[in-house]
């Protein structure tokens, strides 16, 4: 009797392997879901679960017309050794950064390598109001040297300090061209982060600070205008915010 059953258990065991080398990637698409809770989607998926491609999107429905957050085609590779609790990850986009992210660890640590990703800004649009009605676009650079995330009962902790720089900003609601050119920088410990926005250049100058802790958001700041454009960007100014005189001078403020 032993015979047959380690047959039968060495058959299980190879059509199991083989299934799972072959699994295709829209297998990824409830687990992206579910990790981001329904926050990002993936469409147009092709490959397999350890190297395809696919659209990465905002929350949407899956289909053809999903909206995509980044330029091309989102392509990875993923190590089968995942199996055994190693780790080892390969994310590419060409219309986004020339060079692999990697992502190496275990099944509960995970060092993100250093990275420069630049794209274009209208994919801000999806993160909702007030940056939906302002449509802005330009150029984003977003960069970290690098980043630890580590996975725990409550969810995930992370390391790291990130810049976004938003270069040559528009919006299709004011004739000035460009808004100006403005810094974000995120320093994540942990499960809260710190945002400090400064201005890099005019003529709308934003600053302000914020926080992200236990899955709330808040940031308060104020926008002003360069004297010379006050006139022609009051009506976008007032999208941003509530008008308040602060030391005499007419400023917009950033309240989220």
């Amino acid at each position: 009797m032993k015979h047959p059953l380690t047959w039968l258990l060495a058959g299980l065991l190879t059509v199991s392997i083989t299934a799972l080398a072959s699994a295709p990637a829209v297998w990824l698409v409830p687990l992206i879901d579910r990790q981001t809770n329904g926050r990002l989607s993936l469409a147009n998926v092709e490959g397999s679960v350890w190297r395809g491609s696919a659209l990465l999107g905002a929350a949407a429905a899956r289909d053809e017309s999903l909206s995509p957050l980044l330029p091309g085609r989102c392509e990875w590779q993923i190590s089968p050794l995942v199996f055994i609790g190693v780790v080892d990850i390969r994310l590419m986009n060409s219309a986004v950064t020339p060079e692999p992210i990697s992502i190496r660890g275990n099944w509960w640590r995970w060092e993100i390598g250093p990275a420069r990703l630049s794209l274009p800004a209208d994919g801000l649009s999806a993160l909702g109001a007030p940056l939906n009605t302002i449509q802005p676009a330009g150029q984003l650079s977003l960069t970290w040297p690098s980043m630890r995330v580590e996975r725990h009962a409550g969810g995930f902790r992370t390391n790291a300090v990130l810049q976004l720089d938003l270069l040559n900003v528009v919006s299709a609601l004011s004739a000035v061209k460009p808004l100006g050119a403005y810094r974000l920088r995120v320093d994540w410990q942990g499960n809260t982060a710190k945002l400090d926005l400064k201005s890099l250049a005019g003529p709308l100058l934003l600053t302000g600070k914020g926080e992200i802790a236990n899955g709330s958001f808040h940031f308060s700041g104020q926008a002003t205008a360069q004297e010379s454009e006050q006139a022609r960007l009051i009506a976008l100014m007032n999208l941003l915010g509530q008008r308040r005189q602060i030391n005499g001078q007419d400023v917009i403020a950033l309240e989220f």
